[in-house]
């Protein structure tokens, strides 16, 4: 049980590290600031979307406190996470 917690803690940092990385190649900034006021549903939906369509629903995240699940609805093109254990 202890295993499958650290893993999923790893994953979780993982998907973190990931949306700083996207952040940082869509916008050339560090995103420490706009991460502190996403939650994590909202940062794991972000994952989803392709890049164009990821401008719009961060904005919507960050102005209009949108849900994870708002935002993985609002998706019109899924990216897929095929190597998510």
């Amino acid at each position: 049980m202890l295993r499958q917690h650290y893993a999923l803690g790893l994953q979780n940092r993982m998907v973190r590290l990931e949306f700083k990385q996207r952040y940082f190649e869509i916008f050339q900034l560090r995103s420490d600031d706009v991460e502190e006021k996403l939650r994590f549903d909202q940062i794991t939906a972000l994952r989803f979307a392709y890049d164009d369509e990821f401008k719009d629903l961060l904005y919507k995240a960050l102005h209009e406190n949108i849900s994870g699940d708002e935002i993985k609805r609002s998706i019109k093109t899924w990216r897929a996470d095929r190597h998510r254990i």
